[in-house]
């Protein structure tokens, strides 16, 4: 704790000198005010980690300079000082937020350990909120990227349901669309930010530990439950639990989870009493439900349960207008995470990622501008950089195939072939010799052809 800076405000000149000297000799750095006006002062000019602060003061008492001090600089820890017979005083005190408080005559020893814990409690309180703020900037809503109509409605959707008090999500969509990043932006802007965000997909896990794992279990519930377990539902309370592949989840245990949404409650396996909850249940699903309805392995009652708010993520192929903005997303990402400088991709690049169908949805995208972002060294990634696939199946899946079907009114053959000279360049940003191995000709040949149509 050393390094900490501390101010004792007491009117009393020999308490002042006395803790002034003790608290410098635990490594601390000690001021002193001898009243509530000069200590107010001292705070708005340089904030201390913490004060010990006497009720009695002439002037402005202690409770209105704690007052003071909690609007000035909230984080500030106070210990209020008090004498025997004015607990109700200090009472008050702690219901405006002072840390604790201690009587006069005090112990010193004693007064050392409430301000140590003290301190670590403020330490503690730093870290958490710290740790919350880079989670929020990770997973809120700003790191959904995408300026399609499509995108801009689940944005909102998420901002509305993040600030309602909304108990069941269902979102929707294909695999690697992004269900999970919603899930997370629902819960890191709501105000359950502080509490557990808690994951699982129910496709993994089965129906035998299911149970388990959501509501917990008794000691001796079965044969291997040594001790008891809290399941995840009670982990996550006043927070949020996400229910991934929802639709895979078997109908026994879809019963249990009726009841828990039903009742706001449950009994760990092997347990006779009921614990009430309060979670924000966001379940996902890349099956269509009600199809699996008619086919009686999903519960209808469930169904309508679940979505009281539903979120559908349309897949890739329908929101084009995303793809470059998650490729620039994607490239300034893994530039910061592995040390490059990939500056873009190149026009023909761009054309066949537009062009490419994604059955891998964002996933899939982003898995590839990693690799290639690890696996090339130049400083725009090139449509030779793209997986063979993708520049097969974009061509129209001739992979050296041109896709092209002869006009009825005909065309002039030689305006076909400057237009594959020209497509042969662009793709090779210039490069003559890659451009000649694309159309199978010698340099010799391709740079005659680049002479005649006029491309050198």
């Amino acid at each position: 704790m050393r390094g900490h800076k501390i101010l004792v405000v007491d009117d009393e000149q020999l308490i002042r000198w006395s803790l002034e000297q003790n608290l410098k000799k635990q490594g601390y750095e000690v001021t002193t005010a001898a009243s509530g006006e000069e200590a107010l002062k001292m705070v708005r000019e340089d904030p201390p980690d913490l004060m010990l602060l006497d009720i009695q003061l002439p002037g402005m008492n202690g409770i209105e300079v704690l007052e003071k001090v909690k609007e000035l600089e909230a984080d500030v820890l106070v210990i209020m000082v008090t004498a025997l017979g004015v607990l109700e005083t200090a009472v008050k005190a702690m219901r405006l937020g002072a840390y604790d408080y201690v009587n006069k005559p005090f112990n010193l020893d004693e007064l050392a350990i409430v301000i140590k814990k003290a301190l670590e409690t403020g330490e503690l309180k730093r870290e958490v909120a710290h740790l919350r703020s880079e989670q929020t900037k990770r997973y809120g809503k700003n790191n959904l990227v995408g300026s399609s109509r499509h995108m801009q409605n689940v944005m909102s959707m998420v901002d509305k349901v993040a600030k309602s008090d909304a108990s069941t999500v269902l979102i929707q969509g294909e695999s690697g669309t992004g269900k999970e990043l919603i899930a997370k932006a629902i819960h890191y802007e709501s105000s359950r930010a502080d509490r557990p965000f808690m994951a699982i997909n129910c496709a993994a896990v089965p129906e035998t530990l299911l149970e388990s794992e959501l509501m917990g279990h008794e000691k001796g519930a079965f044969t291997d439950a040594r001790n008891q377990k809290k399941g995840l539902f009670e982990i996550s309370d006043g927070g949020t639990i996400f229910l991934d592949e929802i639709g895979d989840m078997e109908l026994g245990m879809q019963a249990k989870l009726l009841r828990v949404l039903e009742e706001r409650a449950f009994r760990r396996v092997g347990g006779v009493k009921d614990i009430q909850i309060d979670v924000r249940i966001v379940s996902a699903t890349n099956k269509d439900l009600l199809k699996a309805i008619e086919e009686k392995t999903f519960r209808n009652d469930l169904y309508y349960r679940l979505q009281v708010i539903p979120i559908y993520l349309p897949p890739l192929r329908e929101r084009k207008d995303d793809i470059l903005t998650l490729v620039k997303h994607f490239i300034d990402y893994y530039n910061h995470e592995f040390g490059k400088s990939v500056k873009g991709v190149s026009k023909m690049a761009e054309k066949f990622l537009v062009e490419y169908a994604w059955p891998g949805n964002v996933r899939e995208l982003k898995n590839i501008i990693e690799r290639a972002i690890i696996l090339e060294s130049d400083e725009t990634l090139m449509l030779e950089h793209l997986p063979q696939e993708i520049i097969a199946k974009t061509s129209g899946g001739g992979g050296n195939l041109v896709n092209f079907r002869l006009p009825p009114e005909g065309i002039d053959i030689e305006d076909v072939e400057r237009e594959l000279i020209r497509q042969a360049l662009e793709s090779s940003e210039g490069n003559q010799s890659k451009a000649a191995k694309k159309l199978t000709l010698g340099i010799d040949a391709f740079r005659y052809r680049m002479k005649k149509f006029g491309f050198m």
